[in-house]
């Protein structure tokens, strides 16, 4: 997680449809510029969320597309609508000044990102993002998701997640 983060809101999901169901809440609210830093250990379930959150999208446009992981790919795109995600997973990036060569620095501002592995972006991980740190939880199935950001546009997102799923 970032330093100077505060107000985080820890959410436990019990299985990997909670996860999904996360993200599809997620989905509607969330628009071009919007960057999500999806943080944790692999395995932990940050590409099944992506790929949950990136379908509710094409589904609100009558769409259905594979959502592969970009593993290999480091970066997978898909249009919304008239919104553009970027799937983008860092995890074989050597170092943070590989990043702007993937024309991240374009698409912060104007698609909807969802960063696998961002601590590889170093101080290039935009200041506005909303960060979301995975984590083992109770159970083989279950995760521990803890959202945090420090630009004043989430809080009002976060305080509705606190109402609709606790924390």
């Amino acid at each position: 997680m970032s330093p100077g983060m505060d107000a985080p809101l820890t959410l436990q999901m019990d299985t990997a449809d909670a996860t999904a169901a996360l993200a599809r809440w997620l989905a509607p609210r969330l628009g071009a510029g919007d960057v999500l830093l999806l943080a944790g250990p692999v395995g932990a379930g940050k590409t099944h969320f992506a790929r949950a959150l990136i379908q509710a999208r094409l589904a609100a446009e009558g769409l259905a597309e594979d959502v592969p992981s970009p593993s290999f790919t480091l970066v997978q795109t898909y249009w919304a609508g008239a919104l553009e995600i970027w799937h983008v997973d860092l995890y074989r990036l050597g170092h943070a000044d590989e990043a702007p060569e993937l024309g991240l620095d374009e698409a912060f501002d104007t698609a909807l990102c969802l960063i696998e592995w961002p601590e590889r972006l170093g101080a290039l991980a935009p200041d506005g993002a909303l960060w979301l740190q995975f984590a083992d939880g109770r159970h083989d199935a279950a995760r521990q998701i803890t959202l945090s950001a420090s630009a004043p546009r989430w809080a009002g997102l976060l305080a509705q997640l606190r109402a609709d799923f606790g924390g």
